[in-house]
């Protein structure tokens, strides 16, 4: 498969894998508390990547460490608990539409710190994604009166982490397979994971029960798809593309995000609709302009 096909076949099945993530953390939040969701779902998928590419830790090589561990940190360690907060207090399909900031974050945190360049016409498109995702917040708002939109700036700050993320990983690990990233960063992450986990009292008090049990079995998709096997795709996107394009992902991401809400009782406007085909124009927009 070409280059141009790979990069947009990666970006589609990342947007359906991430576009359901927010509906298992609402499923998954019925049995565990926020910071076990984020610390569980970090030791999962740490045990799912070591069983797959443990071997591939070789690889990284004495200079790329710093960056791995930074990229751990802004990528993963944090954005699961701010995640794992905000759909606690806030939609999870509102949440899915607050994480569109990250494109825009990543191209003006690219350009400033990274020195990556922009033209016009991507500029262009990541404004008309950000015009179809105000439509979608207010809209949102709207349908939602009762939200807890004061939780918001916890995906604001995930999204900034998120823009460092992709930056790094394009400009200083490059040269390093994307497996070997994502297997370094759980590495570095399952220590501090089981720390946080360990001191919520998961394993004295957690009850076993049908629902608690449940809400393991979404967190176990969770970790295994939404964020094992999501992030080793991921990482091989940005290989392929410029940071901007890999974070537009999360422009389609809210699409599918608000069809499972649907399904799961919530309300979908021909607004809502509308705005979700300006965002598709903005990606397109952003990722024509070579």
């Amino acid at each position: 498969m070409k280059v141009a096909y790979q990069k947009w076949f990666y970006l589609g099945i990342l947007a359906m894998v991430w576009g359901s993530s927010f509906i298992l953390m609402k499923k998954a939040l019925v049995g565990v508390t926020p910071i076990q969701l984020g610390a569980l779902r970090m030791l999962i998928s740490a045990v799912f990547l070591f069983l797959i590419g443990f071997k591939s830790i070789k690889k990284i090589q004495k200079r790329h460490w710093k960056f791995v561990f930074l990229t751990a940190f802004l990528g993963t360690f944090f954005p699961v608990f701010l995640f794992a907060f905000a759909v606690k207090g806030i939609d999870s399909s509102i949440v899915s539409i607050l994480n569109s900031l990250t494109p825009f974050n990543t191209l003006l945190f690219g350009a400033w710190f990274f020195g990556f360049r922009f033209k016009r016409g991507q500029l262009i498109g990541v404004f008309i994604g950000l015009i179809g995702t105000v439509i979608l917040i207010l809209k949102g708002a709207e349908l939602h009166p009762n939200q807890n939109y004061t939780s918001a700036i916890l995906i604001i700050i995930a999204s900034v982490g998120y823009a460092f993320n992709v930056n790094m990983v394009k400009k200083y690990l490059h040269d390093l397979s994307a497996l070997s990233i994502v297997v370094g960063n759980f590495l570095i992450l399952f220590l501090p994971a089981l720390i946080v986990l360990v001191s919520t009292g998961f394993f004295t008090d957690y009850e076993y029960k049908p629902a608690q049990v449940q809400s393991l079995g979404y967190l176990t998709i969770l970790a295994v798809l939404g964020t094992g096997i999501a992030k080793v795709l991921y990482n091989k996107m940005v290989h392929l593309a410029n940071p901007l394009f890999a974070s537009s992902v999360t422009y389609l991401i809210p699409i599918v995000a608000v069809m499972w809400g649907l399904l799961d009782g919530e309300h979908l406007s021909l607004i809502q609709l509308f705005a979700g085909f300006i965002i598709l124009g903005g990606v397109y927009l952003s990722n024509k302009a070579k």
